[in-house]
C-alpha cells in the first residue's frame, strides 16, 4: 500500500491493482531452481487473503491475473476467488474468432474458479500476445503486451472505479461422479510397455472435460520398481496411457481416473497382467555428441499486431 500513497494514490484513469500468480515456488536451490513449492490450498489462501486487503485498503475490487493451466493444477476452485474479476493470459489465439476462446483443451477444458459449466472461462480481459508492436501504440519498446476486454465501454469505466460484479453463469460441478470404460488392453514382455486406452463420462455419458489417469499397483502384490508412466489425452474423456518398466510376473493393479480440480469424482477399473520375461541382448551405445543450443524465439507462434 505503501508503493500506491507513494505515487499520490489512485485516480479515475487507473485500473485496479492486479495480483499477477504465475509461480508457487516458496524456496529457491543454489543452482536456481526451484527446492519447494506451495500447496494448492495455501496459493489459494494467500490470493484470497491478498486481494481481500487490496480491497479493504483501495475501495475496489482488485484483478487476478494468471493464465489457466496454473489456475487448474496450482489452485484449488473457490467460490470466492470467483468475485474477482480473471485477467486471462491465452497466447497463439486470435480473440477477432467468433469461436476462439482462451482456456480451452483439446478437447474439454482447464477447470478452475472462473470455469462455467459450459466449459468456457468466465474471463474480463484477455491477454492474447506480448509480441504487439509497440510503436504502433505510441510505446517505445519493442514489444508489447495486447490485451481484449469482454464488456462494454459502461463496464469498463465502472471497472476503472473499482466496481465490477461476476457475470451470473452456472459453474462446473464439484465431485461429480465418473465411470470409466477400458476399451484396449496392450502387453506381452517386459521390454514392452503397457498400453491401456480408456474412455471416462458423466453421468450425463457426455466425456468429463479434465483430469487424467494411471496405474496403481495392488498394495498386496507389490512390483517393487519404479514405473515410468505417460497419460497422452486423444480428445475429451479419451486417454491413451502407457506404462514402462513393469517386470516378469503376474500383476493385479488398477487403472484410476482423477481430477486434481475436484471436478469429477475419481473412478478406476481392475486389471490383471501377465508379463512375460524378455530375451536380454546387449546393445551398443552410441557416443553421445553435444548439441547446440537452438536460438529462441519468444514471439514463435504468437499475434503480432
Amino acid at each position: 500500500m505503501w508503493r500506491i500513497a507513494s505515487i499520490g494514490g489512485l485516480t479515475e484513469k487507473d485500473l485496479p491493482v492486479a495480483l499477477d500468480i504465475e509461480n508457487k515456488c516458496v524456496k529457491l536451490r543454489s543452482t536456481n531452481t526451484c527446492e519447494k513449492y506451495a500447496s494448492r490450498n495455501t496459493v489459494t489462501i494467500w490470493s484470497e487473503t491478498f486481494l481481500k486487503i487490496i480491497k479493504e485498503k483501495t475501495g475496489r475490487t482488485p484483478i487476478l491475473y494468471s493464465y489457466s493451466n496454473f489456475l487448474e493444477s496450482s489452485m484449488k476452485r473457490s467460490a470466492e476467488l470467483a468475485q474477482y474479476p480473471l485477467w486471462l493470459a491465452q497466447y497463439a489465439v486470435d480473440p477477432a474468432g467468433p469461436t476462439n476462446h482462451p482456456g480451452m483443451k483439446n478437447g474439454g477444458c482447464y477447470v478452475h474458479s472462473w470455469t462455467a459449466a459450459n466449459c468456457k472461462a468466465q474471463w474480463m480481459m484477455w491477454q492474447y500476445t506480448s509480441c504487439g508492436i509497440a510503436s504502433k501504440y505510441g510505446v517505445p519498446s519493442g514489444r508489447l503486451d495486447l490485451n481484449v476486454f469482454r464488456g462494454t465501454y459502461e463496464e469498463f469505466a465502472a471497472l476503472r472505479k473499482g466496481s465490477w460484479t461476476p457475470e451470473p453463469s452456472d459453474l462446473m460441478p464439484m465431485g461429480e461422479p465418473s465411470a470409466m470404460t477400458i476399451k484396449t488392453v496392450t502387453f506381452s514382455n517386459s521390454n514392452r510397455p503397457l498400453v491401456v486406452d480408456v474412455d471416462v463420462v458423466r453421468p450425463s455419458q457426455e466425456p468429463v472435460v479434465t483430469g487424467s489417469v494411471k496405474f496403481v499397483q495392488d498394495p498386496g502384490n507389490p512390483m517393487n520398481v519404479s514405473l515410468k508412466q505417460s497419460a497422452l489425452r486423444a480428445t475429451s474423456g479419451s486417454w491413451t496411457l502407457s506404462v514402462k518398466g513393469i517386470p516378469a510376473g503376474v500383476w493385479n493393479g488398477q487403472i484410476v481416473y482423477y481430477d486434481n480440480s475436484g471436478t469429477h469424482a475419481t473412478s478406476s477399473q481392475p486389471i490383471t497382467l501377465t508379463i512375460e520375461q524378455a530375451l536380454t541382448t546387449p546393445t551398443p551405445k552410441p557416443t553421445k555428441k553435444p548439441t547446440s543450443r537452438p536460438v529462441s524465439n519468444g514471439c514463435k507462434n504468437q499475434i503480432k499486431n
